[in-house]
């Protein structure tokens, strides 16, 4: 890695000492005045509400308009426990806490957010087609797993070349351990990661090196364990709906509604956060005579924050491209969406495995990879087979390449197989250092997992903290989802070593194994990961920072190979995969070839390129 100068070591926010960053919600806890906070809830379904303030007793909670129950208290400081009373007197906590006493089901804390002093206050941002995203779990990045313990390894991934990084969700969730999929306290990050100052300190951090931070929120459910919404405001979520994962928050309702897009800003605003991952968003259901959420939820990030760089991207199964088209006022508030077409047709070509939704990418799969480069999407409006034939997506081609992105693995994608298996450990390792090197050099946005860049090979498995009386029918989950992806071929009723979700060595054996990345091998794969993000910082990026359509083209189909050119205004990317065992020819290039793996990948002959066994090659051309 020495003698590097990626941007990311350059782009380093300006340090102004004392900036102190807050939002003032419009549920739970504010601080109006030292020792004076004001505390508001909306409960409904109740006659009254108390305030139980530790040490402190109940006093009753002054009712208003629409269900809203507001107590003004003096002589309250920051690190008082609270919690709010229903009638029956069952105590609960703030469901717009920004920090507990110890889990979902405790008191929250008064919290002061003006007491982290930011560092990096200059930090705006960086470009979006400047990311190179690494995703991370807090709970099993490090061994501590803290984000204490997750701020001392930044700069690891800072001299590798990442500049940004995706957070699995951190809202408050059941139990000691999960995936944060199962939020219930959308505002205080989970207590076994650290407290609010620790991920302020974290993300500080992470702007310090150069890169950007992305929290993946839920919003489609809450979680079902420990969220006691359900007992004081039913009516926040939507009776005529049922998700898979827990109740799905009526946007029909102002605060329900409210409650969401201000949990949106913020974490923009109080935490300095680059952006949002909005979880599964076709599950969002708008109600008639209302805007589209994520048009509201759009429009109000893109207002609040104008001289900063925030990126809203989305997780979208109908493969449709509204959201990140350009609006009449020329903005585009969604940037991006995580395209699991590349990922699922690239799985293929890897494994041959076609179970599950792989079936729909099985058939001319490398034609398909090459649509999904060139393209976008791989569906744009036929037909799906595991769907019954139902039409799937729409034209994609128009959107700039920034607009999708793409990855080999992320956490549903290995933690969602029976055993967590990674990419390596199921391919031929030279194919997936083929498929590496075509991710990361591809105009698309890359995303990898962690322990991808050392080649780690130890399994991320889905795991959980559940109440006792739920286990068995989490373990039967597992075994259903298993059966969906060809682990079941002799039809058994159970799978030998299935990790059970809620056996803490499930959680212990998921966590990043950061030996592997100091041995010969690690470091060998790390450098090969960081010559493909420094070949596409100069060689993608320049052609790519004002690309408005993908300008992808399919220049030949044959399988095994890889050829697409990409034109754009300031000029043409052209890449060339040999996916095969043996040595083949490919379209040849007119640009210079910038980056080749491995380093003698190609031959030059009349009118075509050979290609070494899983090599790669990019060639890049500048207009004038």
């Amino acid at each position: 890695m020495e003698g590097r100068h990626h941007t990311s070591r350059q782009v380093k926010a300006n340090v102004f000492p004392g900036e102190r960053r807050f939002f003032r919600k419009s549920w739970g806890a504010e601080i109006l005045s030292q020792g004076e906070v004001c505390f508001r809830i909306w409960a409904p379904a109740c006659s009254h509400m108390r305030l139980r303030i530790e040490g402190r007793g109940d006093r009753e909670m002054a009712p208003h308009d629409g269900g809203w129950f507001e107590h003004v208290a003096q002589d309250v400081h920051p690190g008082t426990p609270y919690s709010f009373v229903l009638p029956d007197g069952r105590a609960v906590p703030d469901p717009a806490s920004r920090a507990q006493v110890s889990g979902t089901e405790s008191p929250s804390l008064v919290v002061d957010p003006t007491a982290y002093t930011w560092r990096n206050t200059g930090w705006r941002g960086r470009p979006w087609h400047e990311a190179v995203f690494y995703e991370l779990h807090v709970g099993t990045f490090t061994p501590e797993g803290t984000f204490r313990a997750a701020a001392e390894r930044l700069h690891e991934l800072a001299e590798l070349g990442i500049t940004a990084l995706e957070l699995m969700p951190v809202a408050a969730f059941h139990g000691e351990r999960g995936w944060g999929y199962d939020g219930v306290l959308q505002y205080a990050p989970h207590v076994a990661y650290g407290s609010s100052d620790d991920m302020k300190h974290f993300i500080d951090a992470a702007h310090g090196l150069g890169m950007m931070v992305v929290l993946d929120v839920v919003y489609n459910h809450f979680g079902i364990y420990g969220n006691y919404l359900t007992h004081y405001a039913p009516d926040f979520f939507d009776p005529e709906r049922e998700t898979p994962w827990g109740p799905a928050p009526d946007f029909g309702k102002q605060p329900a509604r409210d409650f969401v897009v201000k949990n949106a800003l913020y974490w923009l605003e109080e935490y300095f956060i680059d952006g949002l991952r909005l979880d599964a968003v076709d599950h969002f259901v708008d109600k008639p005579g209302r805007p589209a959420l994520l048009t509201e939820l759009g429009a109000r990030v893109a207002a609040a924050f104008p001289g900063r760089r925030v990126h809203l991207i989305i997780e979208d199964a109908r493969n449709v491209t509204g959201p990140m088209e350009v609006q009449p006022d020329g903005t585009r508030p969604f940037v991006a969406k995580w395209n699991d077409d590349f990922h699922h047709v690239a799985h293929v070509i890897a494994t041959g495995e076609t179970a599950g939704y792989y079936l729909d990418f099985s058939a001319n799969p490398f034609r398909l990879v090459q649509r999904a480069l060139a393209e976008g999407f791989v569906y744009q409006g036929e037909p799906r087979p595991t769907l019954d034939g139902k039409p799937v997506g729409e034209p994609s081609s128009h959107l700039p390449p920034g607009a999708f992105v793409n990855f080999l693995q992320n956490h549903d994608q290995i933690g969602n197989r029976a055993f967590g298996e990674r990419l390596r450990s199921l391919t031929n390792p030279q194919l997936a250092d083929a498929l590496m090197a075509v991710l990361l050099l591809s105009p698309q946005i890359p995303l990898i997992f962690m322990g991808e860049e050392f080649a780690c090979e130890r399994p991320f498995v889905f795991f959980c903290d559940h109440p006792e009386e739920v286990r068995e029918a989490d373990y039967q989950g597992r075994l259903r989802e298993a059966r969906n992806f060809g682990h079941d071929s002799h039809h058994s009723t159970d799978i030998e070593g299935l990790p059970d979700p809620n056996d803490r060595k499930t959680f212990e054996a998921s966590k990043l194994d950061w030996a592997a990345a100091e041995t010969e091998q690690g470091r060998a794969y790390r450098a090969f990961v960081g010559d493909l993000i420094e070949a596409r910082r100069r060689f993608v990026w320049p052609l790519t920072a004002g690309a408005t359509a993908m300008g992808g083209r399919i220049v030949e189909q044959r399988d095994g190979l890889i050829a697409v050119d990409w034109g754009f205004a300031e000029g043409k990317l052209e890449l060339r995969a040999n996916l095969t065992r043996s040595l083949s020819e490919v379209p040849a290039v007119e640009g210079r070839i910038v980056h080749r793996w491995p380093k003698d990948a190609t031959t030059a002959r009349t009118g075509a390129l050979e290609l070494a066994p899983y090599a790669v090659c990019l060639a890049a051309g500048r207009h004038g």
